[in-house]
C-alpha cells in the first residue's frame, strides 16, 4: 500500500501466506520519507506517482520478477500512468513503472 501526503511519502510492503491453512497478510516492512522542497509543490496526483516510482526503487529487492499488487486511494493513478505524455519527467516514470509486474487496486 502506498501513501503520499503534502509531507512525505509512505510504503507498507505486505507478504500474503497460507498459515495452518489460513490465509495471513504480514507485514515485511515500512519505508517513508520527506517530500523535497520542490516535490512538495507537485499535484496529488503526481505526487502519487512520484511516491509509486519511489517505493518501486526502494522495493525492487522483494519486488523483481514477481508479479504484485499496489493498492492507492489515487483514482487519477491509473489514468496518469496510461495517457500519453510529451512531458519528459511523466515519460521516464511511466516507464519505471511498466517495467515492473504491477497490477493496481484503487481502495
Amino acid at each position: 500500500m502506498d501513501a503520499a501526503c503534502s509531507q512525505g511519502l509512505g510504503e507498507a510492503l505486505h507478504q500474503r501466506q497460507i498459515v495452518d491453512g489460513e490465509p495471513r497478510e504480514g507485514v515485511i516492512c515500512y519505508i517513508c520519507r520527506q517530500l523535497k522542497d520542490s516535490e512538495s509543490r507537485y499535484g496529488e496526483t503526481h505526487t502519487e506517482c512520484l511516491c509509486l516510482v519511489w517505493d518501486l526503487g526502494k522495493l525492487h529487492y522483494y519486488l523483481e520478477g514477481e508479479v504484485f499488487e499496489v493498492y492507492t486511494d489515487c483514482t487519477a493513478l491509473n489514468t496518469l500512468l496510461n495517457m500519453k505524455t510529451t512531458n519528459r519527467h511523466m515519460l521516464r516514470w511511466q516507464i519505471a513503472i511498466q517495467e515492473d509486474r504491477v497490477n493496481m487496486t484503487i481502495i
